[in-house]
């Protein structure tokens, strides 16, 4: 078994066993994909990430992830959330009003399931320069187009 395989083993194996514990998605998200979770840890830097993004394995993760979403949060949240604006066109707003009404699901649902996708760079147009995440404020960065 090469090094990747073993370690993809290991991380299904790791992701398996919280996901048997039926926790809500955010601790999923949080424990598994989020920015100090397993696969972060596993896959540091950005063409690791990108390449296991590939596998069945994550396809996999996010399937489990689809499946906790659809349980409902405990009222009691053990991660606080927050709110950001974009800004997007209109026609983009009722574009994603349809998308929501085609999966019978609301615009919030329809739009962590699509933040919750590891996007490539080629995708997303730089605004900073070698900016690291922990650099960023979050309580006043603003997402724009």
């Amino acid at each position: 078994m090469t090094l990747i395989s073993h370690k993809h083993a290991e991380i299904k194996r790791a992701v398996e066993k919280l996901f048997a514990t039926k926790p809500d998605w955010m601790k999923f998200y949080r424990e598994v994909i989020g920015l100090h979770g397993l696969i972060r840890r596993a896959f540091p830097t950005f063409e690791a990430m990108a390449e296991f993004e590939q596998t069945e394995t994550y396809r996999e993760i996010h399937r489990m992830l689809a499946e906790l979403r659809k349980q409902p949060l405990p009222k009691a949240l053990a991660e606080d959330t927050k709110v950001i604006t974009v800004r997007i066109p209109q026609s983009m707003h009722a574009a994603l009003q349809s998308e929501a009404y085609v999966h019978h699901t609301t615009m919030n649902k329809l739009c962590i399931s699509k933040l919750v996708q590891f996007i490539g760079t080629e995708n997303v147009p730089a605004v900073f320069e070698e900016t690291k995440p922990e650099e960023l404020d979050e309580e006043k960065t603003e997402v724009g187009l």
